[in-house]
């Protein structure tokens, strides 16, 4: 099977499967935050092992995060993430193996921060009254398209490097038509829904679109950085979890705190 095939078929089964635990809201995408977010962070803590984070106070971090967001507010996420610090610590000292104290904690924070704080704030957004919902289909759909419509344009005409040091597939032909298509998706799917003006949902669209390149090119520049080409291969053509959540982790926040701008 093709990588692009592969990609079609693993989209095919899981987008359902988001879309519908999105729809439920509430514990069910904690539920569903919180087993992407521990694979996705255990991915990270592989990639880094030479770093030697602190992986269980990492995933105590994660939980008391997205714990924080779906029993209080921003203010609990921030909480948990803290959280992450006495938490690594305690584990820190009660270890018997050798380990580099300021790289070790600081790789243990970076991913709950990234992942934690990328996914805590996906909740927030649905968490909006009314109209929560919606702009997280939005944000997810928008995101999808944009990935989609940039990996076949780059592969088809794709001949200017976009970011040749961190990411030499990813070209301007296939960046700018992924804008596009999430500017697109992102205003129709608010188009006279009373929740933006035309305006503010063309505003949201571009956020989301730059957000979710530049999330793509951070991950990239990490797993160079750690001599890693994919995060994992759980999701087959997709690489592994977090190859598939780099894009939302920086386009829900940027879209929660768009919408905390335009209110």
């Amino acid at each position: 099977m093709s990588p692009f095939v592969s990609r079609i078929v693993v989209a095919a089964v899981l987008l359902p499967l988001v879309l519908g635990l999105v729809w439920l809201g509430g514990w069910w995408l904690f539920g569903l935050a919180l087993v992407s977010g521990l694979l996705a962070l255990h991915e990270l803590y592989g990639m880094s092992r030479g770093l030697r984070p602190i992986v269980l106070g990492g995933y105590a971090g994660l939980v008391a995060t997205l714990l924080g967001a779906q029993l209080g507010g921003p203010e609990w996420v921030l909480g948990g993430v803290l959280a992450t610090i006495p938490a690594s610590l305690l584990l820190f000292f009660v270890s018997t193996a050798r380990q580099n104290a300021v790289a070790g904690f600081a790789t243990t924070l970076f991913g709950v921060v990234w992942v934690g704080g990328g996914l805590s704030l996906l909740m927030l957004l649905r968490d909006i009254p009314v109209d929560g919902r919606l702009l997280v289909y939005a944000t997810l759909l928008a995101v999808f398209a944009d990935d989609t419509i940039a990996f076949l344009v780059g592969r088809t005409i794709g001949r200017h490097r976009l970011a040749p040091a961190i990411s030499p597939a990813k070209s301007w032909e296939g960046f700018l038509a992924g804008t596009l298509a999430g500017v697109g998706v992102a205003f129709f799917a608010l188009y006279e829904q009373d929740v933006l003006t035309t305006g503010e949902a063309l505003v949201l669209g571009l956020v989301i679109a730059l957000a979710a390149t530049l999330g793509d090119l951070f991950e990239s520049a990490v797993k160079r950085d750690l001599a890693a080409k994919d995060s994992g291969r759980l999701l087959a053509g997709h690489g592994g979890v977090l190859d598939r959540l780099d894009s939302l982790l920086w386009a829900g926040p940027a879209a929660y705190f768009t919408l905390l701008a335009l209110s």
